[in-house]
């Protein structure tokens, strides 16, 4: 939920229009989320999302349940420290250990702003610099230490999005 709605506030501060669609399992604490965003330089008629440009999945009960609702050639980001995705010549596949670089910067939950940072480099939908000002924005005065290993998984996303592109594999 957090990267979704970090991103649609980045798009809303580059003046973009945005939806931010949350959905949460029946379980809610611990159950299945998602959430949706739109991006669109033209307003938006519906927030509903019926085929992706893109999918982020974060887990395997993730990417089993949204995979179909990607469009073809769409861009599918994968967690590959939770998820083994196979080749598809129907998407443009990253896999990228989001879970596991974020362990190594000293925050499991840092693995979303990971996954941020590769979108961002491989889309280029908003820019890093505006990525860094939300992430300030948004973190609570009390947790800069939380700041810190955002920005610092965001920009290895990013490195990690823009190496995996360079040499044309899925690790």
């Amino acid at each position: 939920m957090l990267l979704g709605k970090t991103l649609a506030m980045c798009a809303m501060k580059e003046t973009k229009f945005v939806t931010w669609l949350p959905a949460y399992g029946a379980e809610v604490r611990g159950g299945a989320a998602h959430c949706a965003v739109i991006i669109s330089d033209e307003p938006i008629g519906s927030p509903y999302i019926n085929k992706a440009d893109i999918l982020i999945a974060m887990n395997g009960p993730s990417l089993a349940k949204f995979r179909p609702r990607l469009k073809d050639e769409g861009l599918l980001l994968v967690n590959s420290s939770l998820v083994e995705e196979k080749q598809d010549r129907r998407a443009r596949i990253l896999s990228i250990p989001f879970t596991e670089k974020a362990v190594m910067l000293g925050n499991i939950k840092a693995a979303n702003m990971a996954a941020l940072g590769a979108l961002i480099s491989a889309t280029k939908i908003i820019s890093p610099r505006t990525a860094l000002e939300v992430l300030a924005l948004i973190c609570p005065a009390d947790k800069k230490d939380l700041l810190k290993v955002n920005e610092q998984a965001l920009k290895e996303g990013m490195r990690l999005a823009k190496n995996t592109a360079r040499e044309g594999t899925n690790d």
